[in-house]
């Protein structure tokens, strides 16, 4: 891979593990494992059976959680401490051929543009939760798991449509969560008080 498609693949994995972190993993190892990309070698391992089914089986469980009003606030809570780590993870294999301080970078990247995508999303579904119908909370789960996996193949096949996405999708999640943060405050405030 040349160092713009390792960006690329990156700034994907890295916005879509912040969203579903086990949709990124077996959409990953599914597409190398089908040769429809060749993944850096340190990340070839996505494609083993028992990694795709650990992933497969985890994203199932996620499936499910998420779509449950505050079992889903729960699950991003405990996933607050995965999702970033992971994302930053797979980017420092994912340069695995660069220098080290170039990997670290990648990885500090990946792990920043995912706690942005996680916290946003996060926020979003707590702000969902306070209304009383579940619709909403199954429209933004599925809308999520397919931003995951689309972005995750965009980052593989078209590296700087890619990045400009995950450049906006970014700026957008950060002006989201200031807002949802603010929503939340006085909606939190608003209960203290009553």
């Amino acid at each position: 891979m040349s160092p713009f498609e390792t960006l690329s693949l990156v700034l994907g994995a890295g916005f879509s593990s912040g969203l579903n972190l086990y949709a990124t993993a077996a959409t990953l190892g599914l597409l190398q494992r089908f040769g429809i990309i060749h993944l850096p070698a340190q990340l070839e391992i996505l494609a083993h059976p028992w990694v795709l089914g650990i992933a497969g089986t985890l994203y199932i469980l996620e499936f499910f959680a998420d779509k449950i009003p505050y079992v889903d606030t729960i699950w991003d809570l405990i996933h607050t401490f995965i999702r970033p780590p992971a994302a930053a993870l797979l980017a420092f294999a994912a340069a695995g051929a660069a220098p080290t301080e170039w990997r670290w970078g990648a990885a500090l990247l990946a792990g920043g543009v995912a706690l942005t995508s996680h916290g946003t999303k996060a926020s979003a579904r707590a702000a969902v939760n306070t209304s009383p119908e579940p619709f909403s909370n199954w429209v933004l789960s599925f809308g999520e798991d397919l931003l995951a996996v689309w972005l995750t193949w965009m980052g593989t096949a078209h590296p700087l449509a890619t990045t400009v996405i995950v450049v906006a999708l970014t700026t957008l999640s950060i002006f989201l969560f200031f807002y949802l943060f603010r929503f939340l405050r006085a909606a939190l405030q608003r209960l203290l008080a009553a």
